[in-house]
C-alpha cells in the first residue's frame, strides 16, 4: 500500500511526465492550431487504457476522464514501438469527430504492457465537403472527411508510409496533418521514457499499485464532493439556437439525481438524433468523457485540489437514450459536436447551480467559435488553410468576482494566436480584435466580456468556416438576480451598403476587400446588479467595458463628468425592481417558452423517442412547422395529429402517449 506522501510523490511524477509530453508536442507541432491555439491533449493511461495523469499547463482540458480501452482492444498483438491511432467516431467511440486524431502507445516492461501513453490533436483539415471538414449543414459522417478505424500507425518504430500516403491524398494540407501527427508520436515517446523512469524509482509492482491508488483517490474525492451536496433531483434545460439548416432550436435536458456519494445524469428529454452535424457520438457509454466534461469543471470548481483522472467518473452514471442527439446512430454526422458539448456543459452547470447555488457561477458564453480561412496567398502563389483565432466569450460571474473576460470558464484552454503570427501565415488584415462593451451580463459580479474580431481578405473565393456559431438567440443565463449576457453575432461588410448578417451560419465565401466581423456571447451576471459598488461600475465605464447608458439602466448608477452622481444613483437604485428568480434567461427564451413550455417540449420528445430513429428528426421538423398559432402540450399533440394524417407511413405511437397531453 502507498502511504499518502509517497502517493503524492507519484502523482507529481505522473503529472510532470504529462507536462513534458505536452511541451514536446507544443514545441514540435506544425500547425498554428496546435502550437498556438493548443487544441490537443496528452495523457498517461493504465493497463486498461484509463487516464491517470494529464497536464495542467498546456492543451485542452476536456479529457481527464478519457478511456481508450475500447479502441485499444480493436488492435491485436501490440509490440514494442507500436502506435495505434484512429479518427473514426464510430469505431470504439474514442474520437468524437474526424479532425481529432487519437493515438496511443504501449509501454512495455519485460514483455508486459504496464501502461499506455496517449493523446489527440485537432487536425486543421481531414478532407470532406468543406475546408476544415466541419459545418453544421453536413448530414452524414461520410461528408466529414476520411476516417481511419483503430489501426497501427507505427509498427515497431516505423511509420506506415502507405497509411500516411492515403491520408495525404485525401486532406487539403497534408504537410500540416502529418507533421502534427509525428509531433504527437514524439510526445508519446517522451511519455514512454518518463514511465520507465517512474518504474525505476517505484518498481513495477509499486508503479502499478500506485496508479490504481491514484484512481481510487480521485474517486474518493469526487464522492466526498457529492456527499456535501443536498440529495435531490435537479432539472435543467438549455437550447442550441438551431438544430440544422431548418433553424429550429435543439434542446438538451438534464435530470440530475444526487443520492449520497453518487449521481445519475439522465439526458432523457433531449432532442432526437439530428439531420445535421450537432450530434455527440457517445456510444451510450455511461461514463463517456464527452458527456462528463461539465462534471469535471464542477468538481474542480468545488475542490481545486482533486486529482484529474478517470477515477472521477466512477460515482456518476449517464443515461443518453440511443437515437438522440447525445447518442446518435451511424451514419449520423458529428463534426459540430463541440457546439452541442458547449450547451451540454451549460446544462450541467445549470443543474448544479440549483444544487449548490452559493458556489456555482453563472453561465459562460458557451460558443467557442473556431474560425478557419482557406484562401490564396498571392505572396507565395500557394493555397493556405489555417485557423486564424478562436472567438471565445467570457466566463459567468463568480461567487466572489467578475467572470473572466474574453476567454473564460470552460473554453479558456483555447489560446489566442498573436495577430502578427496570423497575418504572417495567412493573407488577411486584422481590423479589430478585443473585448465587446456591454456584452457581459449585469450583476453584483459582472459576466465576462465577449470577444470581437474583424479581418479583411484579399483573394477571390476565400472560404470561411466558423464552427460552433451559437448563442445568437438564446443568451447565456444569469443567476441569483444577475442578468443574461449579450448575444453573439457574425456579419460580412458591417456598416456598409453590402452588410449581411449571418447569424449562426458557419460558412461563408468572401471576395477581395470583404470584411468578416464576429462577436461571441458574453458570460452571464451573478447577483443583483444594483448591489454592485458604484466605484466598480465607474471603473467599468472608464475601461470601456460598460457604457454610460448600461451603467444607468442596468446598474442604477448615474455618472456625470467622470464621477458617480450619488444623489441620482440612490434614487435610481431605490426604484429598481431586481429579478427575483434564480435564473435570468433573457427575453428571447422567455418568449419562446410561452409557446414551447417545458411540458410541451417534454411531450414532443416523448413522441419522438417512440418513433423509429430515421423518422424522429423529420417528425420534429414537421411538428415545428405546424406550431404557429399553437402552444403547450395540447398544441404539440394537435400538430402531431396533422403530421400523421399527412404522412401515412409514419408509425403512430401508442394512443396513451399521444393523449398524454390532454
Amino acid at each position: 500500500m502507498f502511504d499518502r506522501m509517497t502517493l503524492q510523490v507519484l502523482a507529481n511524477h505522473a503529472r510532470a511526465a504529462a507536462e513534458n509530453m505536452a511541451h514536446t508536442l507544443h514545441r514540435t507541432a506544425h500547425s498554428a492550431f496546435i502550437k498556438e491555439t493548443q487544441d490537443f491533449t496528452v495523457m498517461l493511461m493504465d493497463r486498461a487504457g484509463d487516464t491517470f495523469a494529464v497536464p495542467m499547463e498546456l492543451g485542452a482540458t476536456w479529457y481527464p476522464g478519457l478511456t481508450c480501452g475500447r479502441a485499444i482492444s480493436m488492435i491485436d498483438d501490440y509490440r514494442p514501438g507500436d502506435v495505434g491511432f484512429t479518427n473514426d467516431p464510430y469505431s470504439g467511440y474514442l474520437a468524437t469527430h474526424t479532425p481529432d486524431t487519437h493515438v496511443w502507445k504501449p509501454v512495455f516492461i519485460d514483455d508486459d504492457i504496464v501502461a499506455w501513453t496517449g493523446g489527440h490533436i485537432h487536425n486543421t483539415d481531414m478532407g470532406g465537403a468543406v475546408p476544415a471538414s466541419l459545418s453544421r449543414s453536413l448530414t452524414e459522417i461520410h461528408q466529414e472527411g476520411i476516417r481511419f478505424p483503430p489501426m497501427k500507425l507505427v509498427k515497431e518504430g516505423q511509420f506506415d508510409e502507405a497509411l500516411l500516403s492515403i491520408m495525404g491524398t485525401n486532406v487539403r494540407k497534408p504537410d500540416l496533418n502529418i507533421g502534427d501527427i509525428k509531433a504527437l508520436v514524439g510526445a508519446l515517446n517522451t511519455g514512454e521514457r518518463k514511465v520507465h523512469t517512474m518504474i525505476e524509482r517505484f518498481g513495477k509492482q509499486g508503479f502499478l499499485q500506485g496508479v490504481a491508488a491514484l484512481k481510487e483517490q480521485a474517486e474518493a474525492q469526487a464522492r466526498a464532493i457529492l456527499k456535501e451536496i443536498p440529495d435531490g433531483e435537479y432539472i435543467f434545460a438549455d437550447y442550441a439556437d438551431e438544430d440544422s439548416d431548418e433553424a429550429n432550436p435543439c434542446r438538451l435536458k438534464l435530470t440530475l439525481r444526487i443520492n449520497s456519494d453518487s449521481a445519475v445524469l439522465d439526458f432523457t428529454g433531449s432532442d432526437p438524433q439530428l439531420s445535421s452535424s450537432l450530434n455527440v457520438p457517445s456510444g451510450g457509454d455511461p461514463r463517456h468523457t464527452i458527456l462528463m466534461v461539465g462534471v469535471f469543471y464542477v468538481l474542480y470548481t468545488l475542490n481545486p485540489k482533486i486529482l484529474l483522472n478517470t477515477g472521477l467518473t466512477m460515482p456518476f452514471t449517464c443515461i443518453a437514450p440511443e437515437g438522440t442527439v447525445l447518442n446518435p446512430v451511424w451514419p449520423a454526422a458529428v463534426g459540430m459536436r463541440s457546439l452541442t458539448c458547449a450547451r451540454l456543459r451549460s446544462v450541467i452547470f445549470g443543474a448544479f447551480s440549483q444544487a449548490v447555488p452559493d458556489r456555482m457561477p453563472a453561465a459562460p458564453a458557451g460558443n467557442n467559435c473556431i474560425v478557419n480561412v482557406m484562401t490564396r496567398d498571392e505572396r507565395t502563389n500557394k493555397t493556405v488553410i489555417a485557423a486564424v483565432n478562436p472567438v471565445v466569450g467570457g466566463g459567468g460571474g463568480m461567487p466572489m468576482r467578475d467572470g473572466t473576460n474574453g476567454s473564460g470558464a470552460d473554453a479558456a484552454y483555447l489560446k489566442n494566436t498573436p495577430i502578427e503570427i496570423t497575418e504572417t501565415e495567412v493573407p488577411v488584415e486584422f481590423l479589430k480584435y478585443g473585448l465587446a462593451c456591454d456584452s457581459g451580463g449585469a450583476g453584483r459580479w459582472r459576466g465576462g466580456l465577449a470577444t470581437e474580431m474583424a479581418f479583411r481578405v484579399f483573394a477571390p473565393d476565400t472560404r470561411i468556416t466558423a464552427r460552433n456559431r451559437d448563442r445568437s438567440f438564446f443568451r447565456p443565463w444569469g443567476v441569483q438576480g444577475g442578468h443574461a449576457a449579450g448575444l453573439s453575432d457574425m456579419m460580412v461588410n458591417p456598416g456598409t451598403d453590402r452588410e449581411k448578417r449571418l447569424g449562426d451560419i458557419d460558412t461563408a465565401i468572401l471576395n477581395p476587400g470583404d470584411v468578416l466581423e464576429i462577436r461571441s456571447a458574453g458570460g452571464g451576471g451573478r447577483g443583483n446588479p444594483t448591489e454592485r459598488e458604484p466605484w466598480r461600475v465607474l471603473r467599468d465605464v472608464q475601461r470601456g467595458q460598460v457604457s454610460l447608458d448600461a451603467a444607468r439602466d442596468d446598474y442604477g448608477v448615474a455618472i456625470a463628468d467622470g464621477a458617480v452622481d450619488e444623489v441620482v444613483t440612490t434614487g435610481l437604485r431605490a426604484a429598481a425592481q431586481p429579478h427575483q428568480e434564480h435564473f435570468h434567461f433573457g427575453p428571447e427564451r422567455d418568449r419562446y417558452e410561452q409557446q414551447w413550455t417545458p411540458e410541451a417540449y417534454d411531450h414532443l420528445t416523448s413522441i419522438l423517442l417512440s418513433l423509429p430513429t430515421h423518422w424522429r428528426f423529420f417528425t420534429k421538423t414537421e411538428i415545428f412547422r405546424r406550431m404557429p398559432g399553437r402552444a403547450g402540450a395540447t398544441g404539440v399533440a394537435a400538430a402531431f395529429d396533422e403530421v400523421c394524417e399527412r404522412f401515412g407511413d409514419l408509425p403512430r405511437p401508442a394512443p396513451d402517449l399521444v393523449d398524454a397531453a390532454e
